[in-house]
């Protein structure tokens, strides 16, 4: 009902204007507008929205509160327009304003979702001068390369897939950027390592498994701990690759190419759609990013290194933290690449991306390396005044003992795994359904519905979480039929499918009467569903400022409910005209919701499970 709230609040507001011309001279003077403090009614009984702005202007005014809601609602009911939107306003408490929509205007509003594939979400507007819309990047997933992807990348790609969706369907041309870990130190010693047990690696495909490549990995590293001439060779084999000696970037590139095919089965597998540019991409950048702050006059050499001191974050002992850009041995690290990456992102094409937006989905360990990054980024004017830097921290996957998630063995736990058992375990409850069902269904039914219900169940328990919490991962709680669960959200797809199968048309409810008669609620189940329909706009414009999808499963959840209540309680295909069309059009309006708001979350449907 964002349109409607817009309405409300002009309204509102210019009933203010006319009852208290003095409020507004004493707004302008503070540089304070008016506000009507328009809000959602906290209770259905308060009615559909709540108005709270006469409260602030009794000090200023010297009135009581509820002295100035009144001539506020004098002037409101002066309003045709207002009339025409509203029965009459309630004041209630001190001073409150509650509102209810007329009946005649819901079910319009209704009607008007029913043919409206955007379900009333409004499309970003344009520029004035009909420009392109800038890009909004999304930086998420950012695997490392010869690392096989485990539990701790599933919040970012899933949680960065969501926002990315959310904001496509707005219409902001968004760039999904994965900032692979291809770069560094690592890879010196692990292609050390290789030269000397597996050379067939650095010059063959696939050579070996990336299974056996991370064990390589761990082997690498413990030498690299332990071993003084291995380092050696290993920092020497780094100078070859960053000098663009051919056999160390052969090596390099098969690594990563391996690497890559082995994420992309999981992208694929989870429907998520990236661009690949790692930290390799930005090599070309990092001598430009020190001369910029160097320039500036932000770059400062305290023990040999290039360093900015921040403002306003100190250490333990108080003084100011430094982002160090340029080691002491010349070398470069994370912080200027992150440098590097906003540098170019925000800068003009054709030699950047031109974003207005930029979103990093990472853990909340990183949390105070970004506040430090971004700082050093907008003082360096890399960042325009209208563009917006965004870190969106989310919180660890726990065990079901509140730990690290982690394998019996004590190692972290592969996605690929993760994901396969996921499917098992929606397999194997599907299968226990239909026995106890006596149901008969085909493989390709039971593979198609496992693998949808496992992956649904995997990618809502996470999206379902306030990101910036840790959360227990239970494949039990997960896969539950009852609770705010993908599955529970799944089978109120399911089951609207089901009266369609049974005879009612979805298509035609609420489109075949004429304009004035065409929807017809009289039960407070049906006018509860059309008032938890209506908010899906609101909740959606949510979601694209607060970067929190748990909101969008809430809303979900709370409608699935609704449906069923109404469900349960009023007779949909055994009813009556006008009421049959009408609750036929709920339901379908309701599907259309739940169809697309699981797709904004990565998660397909099912017409049966």
């Amino acid at each position: 009902m964002l349109r409607i709230a817009q309405t409300l609040n002009g309204q509102l507001l210019a009933a203010m204007e006319r009852a208290f011309p003095e409020a507004v001279q004493q707004a302008r003077a503070a540089g304070q507008p008016l506000d009507p403090q328009l809000a959602p009614a906290s209770k259905p009984e308060f009615g559909d929205f709540q108005a709270n702005g006469a409260l602030p202007l009794a000090k200023p005014l010297g009135q009581p509160p509820r002295a100035i809601a009144t001539a506020i609602v004098a002037q409101l009911a002066a309003d045709p327009a207002f009339g025409e939107l509203c029965e009459a306003p309630q004041i209630a408490g001190p001073g409150f304003i509650n509102l209810t929509l007329r009946p005649e205007r819901l079910a319009a509003e209704v009607q008007a979702r029913l043919g409206d594939p955007r379900l009333g979400v409004p499309a970003v507007e344009v520029t004035a001068a009909g420009a392109p819309l800038a890009p909004v990047i999304v930086d998420f997933s950012s695997p490392n390369i010869a690392k096989e992807m485990h539990v701790g990348h599933l919040r970012s790609t899933i949680i960065g897939d969501a926002l990315a969706r959310v904001l496509e369907f707005r219409g902001h041309p968004v760039l999904r950027l994965n900032h692979v870990g291809d770069w560094g130190t690592q890879f010196g010693m692990l292609i050390t390592h290789l030269k000397q047990v597996a050379p067939e690696a650095l010059t063959t495909a696939d050579a070996v498994d990336l299974g056996d490549l991370v064990a390589f990995y761990r082997q690498a590293k413990a030498r690299f701990d332990d071993d003084e001439a291995f380092q050696t060779t290993s920092r020497e084999e780094v100078v070859k690759l960053q000098g663009g000696d051919p056999v160390s970037l052969k090596a390099w590139g098969l690594l990563c190419d391996q690497s890559r095919r082995e994420f992309q089965k999981i992208y694929d597998r989870l429907d998520i759609s990236l661009c690949e540019r790692g930290e390799s991409f930005y090599n070309p950048y990092l001598e430009g990013v020190v001369g910029d702050l160097d320039a500036s006059g932000l770059l400062v050499t305290d023990d040999g290194a290039r360093c900015v001191f921040l403002e306003g974050m100190s250490g333990k002992d108080g003084k100011p933290l430094p982002v160090i850009v340029q080691k002491s041995d010349g070398g470069f690290n994370y912080a200027t690449t992150d440098l590097a990456a906003i540098r170019y992102r925000f800068g003009a094409a054709p030699d950047g991306d031109g974003a207005c937006r930029v979103i990093y989905v990472t853990d909340a360990g990183q949390a105070n390396h970004f506040a430090g990054v971004f700082q050093v980024a907008r003082r360096a004017g890399w960042i325009p005044p209208h563009g917006s830097v965004e870190h969106v921290p989310f919180g660890l996957v726990q065990g079901e003992d509140g730990k690290k998630l982690k394998t019996r063995a004590g190692d972290t736990v592969r996605l690929r795994d993760l994901l396969d058992e996921a499917v098992e375990r929606a397999e194997a409850d599907l299968l226990r359904r239909l026995a106890e069902e006596e149901r008969t269904e085909d493989e390709a039914f039971i593979q198609h519905a496992a693998t949808t219900v496992g992956l649904a169940a995997v990618k809502y328990a996470d999206l379902s979480q306030n990101r910036i919490t840790n959360y227990q991962f239970s494949f039990d709680r997960m896969l539950a039929l009852q609770g705010n669960t993908a599955p529970y959200l799944l089978y109120a797809v399911v089951r609207i499918a089901g009266i369609a199968r049974k005879g009612g048309d979805l298509e035609a409810g609420g489109q075949d009467a004429s304009p004035a008669a065409r929807l017809t609620f009289t039960e407070p189940q049906e006018w509860a569903l059309v008032r938890e329909l209506l908010k899906f706009d609101a909740v959606i414009a949510e979601v694209e400022e607060e970067l929190l999808p748990n909101r969008l499963c809430t809303y979900l959840f709370e409608l699935s409910q609704v449906f069923n209540r109404f469900y349960d309680q009023v007779p949909v295909l055994k009813a009556d005209e006008p009421a049959r069309c009408s609750r036929l059009a709920l339901c379908r309006l309701t599907t259309d919701t739940l169809k697309l708001g699981l797709g904004l979350l990565g998660i397909p449907t099912l017409e049966r499970m």
